[in-house]
């Protein structure tokens, strides 16, 4: 792995570790999601300080460059957390269905209510 290389690695995990704590500090980011972020930029650092980590893994894995491994790795991670958030997209998109249902069947029952209060007095009227 380059110089260059590594030194991008280790800028831009920087740079990612303060733009997420910026997030935390104005409440726009919860702190799960940025736990993740925040071990994603460590492990890009932990690589770039120790390439011969990476190297290590690319010979086990059976690759011929670092720079393939590191790429293929992240990819890996970022594709499991795709997969997470879809499973918890998908749960949120249930409850939002559910609660709009509740919410439109309580609006009907109290539309109901109000229909036969109204009937009930033009009944009292008539008598």
């Amino acid at each position: 792995m380059t110089l260059v290389f590594r030194v991008i690695l280790i800028v831009m995990s920087l740079l990612t570790t303060y733009y997420i704590l910026k997030r935390i500090r104005q409440s726009k980011l919860q702190i799960e999601y940025a736990i993740f972020w925040i071990l994603f930029a460590g492990v890009l650092i932990i690589f770039s300080l120790f390439p011969w980590l990476v190297t290590l893994f690319t010979r086990i894995v059976g690759m011929q460059l670092p720079v393939n491994f590191i790429f293929m790795f992240f990819i890996f991670v970022l594709l499991v957390k795709l997969f997470l958030m879809t499973i918890e997209l998908s749960a949120l998109e249930n409850k939002v269905k559910d609660l709009t249902q509740e919410l439109a069947l309580e609006e009907k029952d109290r539309l109901d209510e109000q229909k036969e209060k109204i009937r009930g007095e033009e009944l009292g009227d008539d008598l």
